[in-house]
């Protein structure tokens, strides 16, 4: 009986040994294979370091260590889909952990998700208030139309970290569009007096003085922008305009010339060189109109957009069957704009015979029978109509 005790005991020790020795074996295995993994992804091989991980995946066991590295891969290889899911699962694994929160924050706000990446960012913040995650989710309200939350984001971001250039301009943007000018200046000048030549502060500063009417001021931060290299469009265009309304129109020119040399892409920027040479006194013709006129060029609209929106009201007011000189109207408008569509002035031919003005329908009738192509459907119906209405017409000559 002692012997088959010594023999039972000495069976359970191999075993045990034996799955020690398994789940010993199973560790390492898995170990070398996140180590391989990472060598891979380190390399830049990180579609293969995917597939190399994906072999320790259990859907019935979930490996936090595992799932790190995958989720890892997947944010470092752009795939952002996979990226979120993954960091979502980490998420629920493991919720204290803030690292989980802020990538699954990143990816899905690379996935335009941005009320999910709102919610990844404010779920971070409850662990930690790191200014970085702050400014990701005022970003996020930005993107979602909500610029007052964006703002109350970004100046908890400023509270930590003043001298955020990047979080500073935009909450200063946010401040312009809502046109608090004296907010805009206020926040700029503790930055500013650490960094007076700052080209990104210092002219949304410019901007807000000018928009508040404080041209002099402004000038002398755009004048000291251009002073220390800053060659940019926006200097050249708000100094411009500043000098224009000091009377300054000399300097004024100068500046909007400048800033059309950079782009010549603004109507507003022509249309205010136009003015500034017209109070010049320039000659019209040689100064002045040449200006205009690339007005009326940048502004003109698309001819054949044009011609299909006049078309459009045109048989509106056809189908009325009694608004011919409003239908007529706009036909016009449409051949005008696109001679080609030799249709409407069938359609204007129709419209003046319903109203039994047979003059002006003999005239855009015989328009129509030189362009349109003989023994088409519409050649005929059109040359049955001026036939018909000559014969109307020579009744009534000889009444």
């Amino acid at each position: 009986m002692a012997r088959k005790t010594t023999s039972f005991c000495f069976l359970i020790v191999m075993l045990l040994t034996i799955c020690s020795i398994s789940a010993e074996a199973q560790t390492t295995h898995r170990d070398s294979v996140i180590t391989y993994a990472r060598y891979l992804k380190s390399i830049f091989r990180t579609d293969e370091a995917i597939d190399t991980l994906a072999t320790l995946v259990q859907p019935e066991a979930m490996d936090e260590g595992v799932l790190s590295e995958l989720a890892d891969c997947h944010f470092q290889n752009g795939a952002n889909d996979n990226a979120a899911g993954t960091y979502f699962i980490l998420s629920s694994l493991s919720p204290n952990n803030i690292l989980y929160k802020i990538r699954l924050m990143q990816a899905f706000y690379r996935l335009k998700a941005y009320s999910q990446s709102i919610k990844a960012g404010q779920a971070a913040l409850q662990l930690d208030s790191i200014p970085a995650v702050l400014s990701y989710v005022g970003d996020g309200f930005k993107q979602i139309n909500q610029p007052d939350s964006a703002l109350w984001y970004y100046r908890r971001a400023l509270a930590f970290k003043p001298m955020n250039e990047a979080v500073l301009s935009k909450a200063m943007g946010i401040l312009l569009d809502k046109k608090e000018y004296d907010e805009v200046v206020s926040i700029a000048e503790p930055f500013l007096a650490e960094d007076p030549d700052n080209m990104t502060i210092a002219p949304l500063k410019g901007i807000a003085l000018y928009r508040k009417s404080a041209y002099e001021p402004a000038i002398e931060v755009f004048q000291h922008q251009e002073d220390i290299g800053n060659d940019s469009y926006p200097v050249h265009f708000f100094l411009g305009q500043c000098y224009w309304h000091t009377q300054m129109k000399y300097r004024a020119e100068q500046e909007l010339m400048a800033a059309w040399a950079i782009d010549s892409s603004d109507v507003n920027l022509a249309y205010t060189i136009a003015s500034v040479k017209s109070e010049f006194f320039y000659p019209f013709d040689s100064d002045v109109k040449p200006w205009l006129d690339k007005v009326w060029e940048m502004v003109k609209p698309d001819p054949s957009l044009m011609s299909r929106y006049h078309q459009l009201y045109g048989l509106g007011y056809y189908r009325k069957q009694d608004s011919w000189d409003k239908a007529i109207e706009h036909y016009k408008e449409a051949y005008r704009y696109n001679p080609k569509q030799i249709s409407n002035i069938a359609t204007i031919a129709y419209c003046y015979h319903i109203k039994k003005d047979y003059k002006q329908a003999v005239v855009w009738y015989e328009k129509f029978l030189k362009v349109a192509t003989p023994g088409t459907k519409s050649y005929n119906f059109a040359k049955e109509n001026l036939d018909y209405i000559k014969g109307e017409l020579f009744m009534e000559e000889q009444q």
